[in-house]
């Protein structure tokens, strides 16, 4: 059976982040994807130049609307912009709990552009975390969910790992911004702690890498033994996908993963 698998979260008319690489990564592995909007940008592989709210309203309806009729296998929860969102998408899945809800708390934009408010920060972590099954915060979006300063070392990670869990949620924490010839993650679900290694990859094409990865745990995680085994896959698909960027041509800024390098024939 073919899972069915909802993103929700805000638009990149460039296709690289947001919804549109969200439902990419969900039908490169085989799931039918589907998506919950929350937010409008206008941005390129350069930055952002706008971004419009939906309203928490239009939000709701959206998911209650496809919850009254579609079997809802996995959750991806991206871009929710503001409080008022945040509060919608927590109470909506206090009615409606769904299985294998994966967290990408989406708080700043590749070119350094801020996509959730202050206010919303709070309300992620007291209301949305706790109903999650992994959240996949990279350093500085670990250091705002915890109000510390952002680590700078392997140790610190394990340290502030320690904490995001006792909010009640699987972590896998992401660092990507460390300054090393790896890039390590560590996951840590029921006291357990994983630590996973990937080659850094030297490349422009990492437009929408975290939103790429928290897609692919949430499409995979259906028909895997647990959530260690969904994200061992999800990186070894996210390091192919970010290697075959460079065969496209998308932009001059940071440009976009190839999330069907297993699909289309290299060029």
């Amino acid at each position: 059976m073919v899972a069915n698998l909802l993103s929700i979260a805000g638009l990149d008319p460039s296709g690289g982040a947001g919804i549109l690489a969200d439902v990419k990564t969900f039908s490169a592995l085989g799931a039918y994807g589907m998506a919950v909007l929350t937010a409008v940008t206008a941005q390129n592989t350069r930055g952002v130049t706008a971004v419009q709210q939906l309203s928490p309203e239009l939000v709701v309806q959206q998911l209650e609307t496809l919850l009254a009729d579609v079997r809802i296998d996995a959750v991806k929860i991206g871009m929710l912009g503001n409080a008022a969102v945040v509060h919608a998408v927590a109470d909506t899945l206090r009615r409606h709990p769904l299985p294998y809800v994966v967290l990408d708390p989406v708080m700043v934009a590749k070119g350094g552009d801020r996509l959730l408010d202050e206010a919303a920060v709070a309300a992620l972590r007291d209301e949305l975390l706790p109903l999650c099954g992994l959240v996949t915060p990279n350093l500085p979006e670990a250091a705002a969910l915890l109000d510390e300063p952002e680590v700078t070392d392997e140790d610190g990670m394990g340290a502030q790992l320690r904490r995001l869990t006792a909010m009640g949620t699987g972590v896998l924490l992401k660092g990507g911004h460390l300054d090393s010839p790896e890039s390590v993650d560590l996951l840590a679900v029921d006291g357990t702690i994983t630590r996973l290694s990937a080659p850094r990859v030297p490349t422009t094409n990492t437009h929408g890498t975290g939103c790429t990865l928290s897609s692919a745990v949430a499409a995979l995680r259906p028909g895997t033994a647990d959530w260690a085994e969904a994200v061992s896959a999800a990186k070894t698909y996210l390091t192919a996908a970010i290697v075959a960027g460079e065969q496209l041509s998308v932009g001059s800024g940071h440009g976009p993963l190839h999330h069907f390098v297993n699909q289309w024939e290299s060029t």
